[in-house]
C-alpha cells in the first residue's frame, strides 16, 4: 500500500527534476515523531491536515508543532460547515498511502492544498512518505511550484 504512495510521488518529482531524498526511521505515528526520528525542528516538517469542507476533502498542511484553528479555517473558506476529517473520511482517496502518513501532495489525489504560511519560512521540509517508517526531504520551494498550494494563515497559535 504504502509503497504505491510512495513511488507515485517519486515519479512525479523525478518527471518533473526536483531533487528529493527518502529516509528510512523509526516507526513515527506523529509529525513531531517524524521529527524527533529526523533529528530536525517541528516547524520543519510538514503535517498533513484533512479537513472536510462542506461535501468536500481539502488538504491543509501546516508545521508538526501546530494544529489547524477551525476558526481561521471558516474564514479561509467563507463557510461555516468545516470539519477536521476523520481517517474514514478520506481512506478511499488515498488508498495507497498508510492513513496518517499521507505527503502534502494533494493535487496527486485530486485535492486541492492549503498550507500555512509560517511552514514556507523554511529552506528545506520533510514530510511522510506514504509510510510511518519512511519520510521525504526536499527543498520548500521546489516543493511549492510543484503543489501551487493556496497559502493561508490557517494554524492555531
Amino acid at each position: 500500500m504504502s509503497e504505491l504512495c510512495a513511488a507515485r510521488v517519486r515519479e512525479y518529482l523525478m518527471t518533473h527534476g526536483i531533487g528529493y531524498e527518502i529516509h528510512d526511521h523509526a516507526e513515527a505515528f506523529t509529525a513531531q515523531e517524524l521529527a524527533a526520528a529526523e533529528h530536525i525542528p517541528g516547524r520543519q516538517v510538514a503535517k498533513v491536515v484533512m479537513l472536510r469542507v462542506g461535501d468536500d476533502l481539502v488538504m491543509s498542511v501546516v508545521q508538526a508543532p501546530d494544529h489547524v484553528s477551525i476558526s481561521k479555517a471558516r474564514t479561509v473558506f467563507g463557510r461555516d460547515d468545516i470539519h477536521i476529517a476523520t481517517e474514514l473520511d478520506f481512506q478511499e482517496t488515498v488508498p495507497d498511502c498508510e492513513l496518517g502518513a499521507v505527503p502534502p501532495f494533494g493535487h496527486l489525489y485530486g485535492m486541492r492544498t492549503y498550507v500555512d504560511e509560517r511552514l514556507l519560512d523554511t529552506d528545506e521540509l520533510v514530510c511522510a512518505a506514504g509510510s510511518h517508517r519512511q519520510s521525504m526531504r526536499m527543498a520548500t520551494g521546489d516543493w511549492y511550484k510543484l503543489v501551487e498550494p493556496v497559502t493561508v494563515d490557517i494554524a492555531a497559535g
